[in-house]
């Protein structure tokens, strides 16, 4: 074995302790991303963890915005609580002038805000659905847990 191998137990990977590191802070993102919506009153928010059915990223959040204020009010208030929070800023946004579907790529964490007619229309939680869903105050638990330990 490598050092570029991850170590293995039979075909299961071995977390490692910076691999429990990485984890926590994903899921500081998502939280800082799901409550920057929501306090924004993103409608139907949707939270999926996709890390064992996706390499491009690890959690999806679909949120519905009424009108292209609200829309990019929500990106906005995304992207100031992650920087205030965890200190990232989005590898990549998209759609932000024109608010109808503004996408936010972290990395590990990729937000969809829409205007409703875009959601139906493009249907990602069809796609992303074999996801595990998440819901954000299961998110809360796991992030105050791991805050206190």
């Amino acid at each position: 074995m490598t050092k570029d191998q991850p170590m293995t137990k039979g075909n299961t990977p071995i977390l490692t302790l910076s691999d429990h590191r990485v984890q926590a802070n994903a899921e500081k993102l998502v939280l800082a991303i799901a409550e920057a919506a929501d306090d924004r009153k993103a409608d139907n928010l949707m939270i999926f963890k996709v890390t064992e059915v996706s390499y491009l990223t690890d959690y999806l959040i679909i949120a519905t915005g009424f009108s292209t204020t609200q829309v990019k009010a929500i990106a906005d208030a995304i992207e100031e609580k992650v920087v205030a929070t965890c200190d990232k800023y989005p590898l990549r946004v998209e759609g932000k002038r024109e608010g109808t579907w503004i996408l936010q790529d972290y990395g590990e964490v990729i937000s969809h805000i829409f205007l409703p007619e875009e959601r139906e229309f493009y249907n990602l939680e069809a796609f992303w659905g074999h996801g595990e869903q998440l819901q954000l105050s299961q998110l809360q638990e796991t992030v105050f847990k791991a805050d206190r330990s």
